[in-house]
């Protein structure tokens, strides 16, 4: 598959290439349909122009993270974002496999990532991966990192920094309806087990516009923060940096996260109102 292939990461079969010029026709035109929902961007100037960063955020129930980073990422910088998707990903059945090739996704690897590290391209990874999408009741905007450490191990490694990015709103589209501890809870981790055969990619029970599955009118929020340096300091190990590294780069997300959400309780526009844009909390 086209996501998969380490020697077609950086040169992409020529149906591939046309759809990529396809999907960024697409993304230049949306400009107006963003713009109609006005999301709250704060941080541009953190992201290095020259395009050697490596991007790591939350994941949120709606997915909307996906797709507004990479946007506003392209929009500010002009080059494209390379996502590290899930292995599962790459091996979805063409044409699945090739739009999401020409949207510039790699399946997660230290080889795949440290190829688009060595061509200097803008890199996008959630820790947390899929685990981090289904969310229970009163588990919105938590990291779920547990001994994942891999993305601060190859960031080092190239000597590449580190811009958390956090998105808030895409938890709030849809709402829980049990905890995790609920015997529902344990039916819907028992269900995500046999659909995934893994054990912590549940499929909890949400709803969104009163007892309907329609998506609730959500502002989104992005924040980047500033850059992480990964450069080693003398007389420190190689497993206590990577540690560090990791420690930091979560401590940045949550702060962000937190104050974000801080704002966002503020902002009249959080449910779309359109009679609040006035008074709408503007971006930083």
């Amino acid at each position: 598959m086209s996501v998969t292939k380490i020697d077609e990461i950086m040169n992409q079969p020529s149906h591939v290439q046309t759809l990529r010029r396809a999907v960024e026709a697409v993304a230049d035109g949306v400009d107006p349909l963003v713009n109609l929902y006005r999301p709250y961007v704060d941080g541009l100037e953190n992201l290095p122009r020259d395009g050697r960063f490596l991007l790591v955020g939350n994941h949120t129930q709606f997915g909307t993270e996906t797709l507004l980073i990479p946007y506003v990422v392209r929009r500010e910088i002009g080059m494209r974002v390379r996502p590290l998707t899930d292995r599962r990903f790459g091996d979805m059945p063409r044409p699945v496999s090739d739009v999401m090739a020409a949207c510039g996704a790699v399946v997660g690897s230290p080889e795949g990532a440290g190829e688009l590290m060595a061509h200097d391209e803008p890199v996008m990874v959630f820790p947390g991966g899929g685990r981090e999408i289904g969310k229970f009741k009163g588990e919105q905007y938590k990291l779920r990192w547990e001994g994942r450490a891999g993305f601060a191990r190859v960031a080092i490694e190239h000597g590449y920094p580190i811009v958390p990015v956090a998105l808030v709103g895409g938890d709030d589209v849809y709402v829980g309806v049990t905890t995790r501890d609920h015997w529902l809870g344990r039916l819907s981790q028992s269900i995500g087990e046999k659909l995934t055969g893994q054990r912590d990619m549940a499929v909890p029970l949400v709803r969104g516009i009163g007892p309907t599955l329609i998506p609730r009118p959500q502002r989104m929020y992005l924040r980047f923060a500033e850059p992480i340096g990964t450069a080693k300091p003398a007389r420190t190990t190689d497993a206590r940096w990577v540690a560090t590294v990791k420690e930091r780069t979560q401590e940045s997300l949550e702060q962000s996260l937190g104050g974000l959400l801080t704002l966002r309780a503020e902002d009249p526009y959080r449910e779309l109102n359109p009679l609040a844009w006035r008074n709408a909390t503007r971006s930083g």
